[in-house]
């Protein structure tokens, strides 16, 4: 995802950036085992084979600045960092669970190899801090505490949560249930009133929506991931395309003819529905093709996979969701369209409905030992 500095509109064209992919679930080799109950803000399948990666004590040293809240900032380099295994691995790099040692406070870190000199790292640098100012106190994103460059890497430090949107239907509808249409609705309404921030306040375009980047907490907290990744540090890593991120792509942006103005918002809306879809009924809305260009080809030319009330949904429910998938861009809402709909007009957060169904489902937290 980039930064977007022109008005939003219908004819305005979007800057495409390829947007930062991590697994951590892609069965690459690991020092440490993955700990299912912990997830980093960016939980991506990708389908290319990498390197596996390990922890290596850095050789030189890198500060950077972590805001862990409006009055706590302070300078850090990586050796303030206390690694606690590996969580995530992808084709950038790995995802680390790790503990800042005089505070005690856990994050995920992602550690990506890039390639990238010192003038473009301190633009990166003043690009995050907008993002890093902006967001720690919105509700409905996670908190991106800092960055930290060095010997190659860009370490990039936030909050962690405890599942995300992907791992939690895939595990509900293993044990042969559902998720609630009173939990996917605060699903609904806490990514749009996320995506509409972004776009609002800092002047972004997600461009990944989707299951995994949709993070879920014990305390019934809702909250975007995978943002505020600057299209500079994207550029400065291979292109490499995705096929889980192309899956929830919008017609328009899998065939640009679609959109001849370019896309917006809209993009993002449609992808929100195919998610929907999916964490409605259990499994993703479209059939396994054998290459990808079969699958692209349906969502292009074939009928959006609509939710029916014989499924088990409100009219409110089927409705908001198929309203987007509308296949024309031009027809399909935008987020305040969406925000004022039967489904969310009157609606509020509501954190309480969403814990409780999680402690349900999840296994108990880890309890870490006090020493003696």
């Amino acid at each position: 995802m980039s930064f977007d500095n022109t008005p939003d509109g219908d004819g305005q064209k979007m800057q495409r950036r390829t947007q930062l992919r991590l697994s951590f679930g892609s069965g690459h080799a690991r020092r440490d085992p993955p700990q299912p109950n912990m997830f980093p803000a960016t939980t991506t399948i990708v389908t290319q084979d990498v390197m596996a990666h390990q922890w290596l004590p850095p050789r030189t040293a890198g500060s950077g600045t972590l805001r862990l809240s409006p009055q706590v900032e302070f300078t850090t380099t990586a050796e303030d960092l206390k690694d606690l295994g590996e969580i995530g691995a992808g084709n950038f790099g790995c995802v680390n669970r790790m503990k800042h040692v005089s505070t005690g406070h856990e994050m995920a870190v992602k550690r990506i190899r890039m390639t990238m000199d010192e003038h473009d790292q301190q633009k990166l640098k003043t690009e995050l801090s907008i993002v890093m100012k902006n967001d720690n106190d919105f509700t409905y994103i996670v908190q991106f505490y800092g960055t930290l460059f060095r010997e190659g890497d860009c370490w990039i430090c936030m909050e962690l949560m405890d599942t995300s949107l992907h791992e939690l239907y895939k595990r509900v509808f293993g044990r042969g249930r559902r998720i609630p249409e009173n939990v996917l609705t605060q699903v609904a309404f806490s990514t749009v009133k996320a995506l509409n921030y972004l776009k609002g306040t800092l002047q972004m375009i997600h461009r990944d929506i989707k299951p995994s980047n949709i993070l879920l907490n014990r305390k019934g907290e809702i909250k975007m991931c995978d943002f505020g990744i600057s299209g500079r540090l994207i550029d400065s890593i291979a292109k490499t395309r995705d096929a889980g991120c192309q899956a929830y792509m919008a017609p328009e942006r899998i065939d640009p003819s679609k959109a001849i103005n370019g896309y917006d918002v809209r993009s993002d809306v449609w992808s929100l529905g195919i998610t929907l879809v999916e964490v409605s009924r259990g499994q993703f809305p479209y059939p396994d093709f054998t290459t990808i260009f079969e699958q692209l080809n349906c969502v292009v030319s074939g009928e959006p996979p609509l939710l029916k009330e014989s499924d088990g949904f409100s009219k409110n429910y089927t409705t908001f969701v198929n309203q987007c998938l509308i296949k024309e861009c031009g027809d399909r809402p935008k987020y305040d369209a969406l925000l004022r709909t039967p489904l969310l007009a009157n609606l509020q957060r509501n954190t309480i409905v969403v814990a409780e169904f999680l402690s349900t489902v999840l296994p108990p937290p880890a309890i870490t030992p006090r020493p003696s």
